[in-house]
């Protein structure tokens, strides 16, 4: 299933209810994959998630949920493997589901205390610093059920205006388009032909393929370069910042890189673009 999602509206409305209630809210696709809009997560989720056994028990919860909600096409509340209430709530398209809005990393309104000793007797495999662990999780929202319950209420009304506005929808595209789509959307981040084809669902030799339909030179490495070069562009033009910070907020890690790249597509320098333009 093709999904598109607007993520400039989707990444205002996650801050506005941070902003507002302190709760991470996250976008799921229809894998259980959180597309990464705004990345908030708690601490005590991020130190848990910085672990590979972690990130795998993580990982294997949400895909839990997101099966659980998917069978039950309704809010599906649950208690995480590491004792944090979390609850995903199911976006739906034309009757089908085509995403999923999941809120949690709270505590309930038991005492901290025997929530993380409860915590703590599921971290036989942990290795790491535990007193660390137990600060961030003192840090944690206390949510009671009744505020719980009121705030998945609140966002099954807002998944009500995405639907109402099309902000997420199921869209026919073709996987040429679709891997446009996702390097217009992602090209700022660290991608690999590996990720993106986890990312989209398609094959590495497919994509390859793909490739020499769209790029001079039939990579997607020649893709992304053109669509981080664009951006530049605008910035170069529009926005007062170092020749370094644009690479930076391109996806150029290398300064030196960037400028070698924007001269080859280009014909100049990011220098010498931005007094010809100006």
């Amino acid at each position: 299933m093709n999904v598109l999602f607007n993520n400039e509206k989707l990444r205002q409305l996650q801050m506005n209810l941070y902003e507002l209630v302190g709760v991470q809210t996250n976008i799921w696709d229809i894998s259980g994959k959180n597309v990464q809009l705004f990345g908030k997560h708690s601490r005590f989720c991020r130190i848990m998630n910085e672990n590979p056994e972690g990130h795998k028990r993580c990982e294997a919860c949400d895909y839990k949920a997101v099966k659980s909600c998917m069978e039950k096409r309704q809010a599906y509340t649950y208690k995480c493997h590491a004792g944090l209430r979390e609850c995903v709530l199911p976006v739906f398209d034309s009757g089908e589901i085509v995403a999923f809005i999941a809120f949690g990393q709270v505590l309930d309104n038991s005492p901290r205390k025997l929530q993380w000793e409860e915590t703590l007797s599921s971290l036989g495999w942990y290795e790491g610093d535990i007193a660390e662990l137990k600060e961030a999780h003192d840090e944690l929202v206390q949510f009671s059920p009744a505020k719980r319950q009121a705030f998945a209420e609140i966002l099954e009304a807002i998944i009500s205006y995405i639907q109402l506005e099309g902000i997420i929808r199921s869209a026919n595209f073709s996987d040429q388009q679709r891997l446009e789509m996702y390097i217009d959307e992602h090209y700022m981040e660290k991608l690999s032909l590996k990720n993106i084809s986890e990312a989209l669902g398609i094959g590495t030799t497919k994509l390859c393929a793909l490739a020499k339909k769209l790029s001079p030179d039939g990579s997607i490495t020649k893709l992304i370069s053109i669509r981080r070069v664009e951006a530049a562009k605008t910035l170069l033009l529009k926005e007062n910042l170092s020749i370094a910070e644009i690479a930076e907020k391109v996806g150029f890690s290398d300064y030196n890189y960037f400028t070698k790249i924007f001269k080859k597509i280009i014909g100049c320098t990011p220098s010498q673009y931005r007094k010809q333009k100006n």
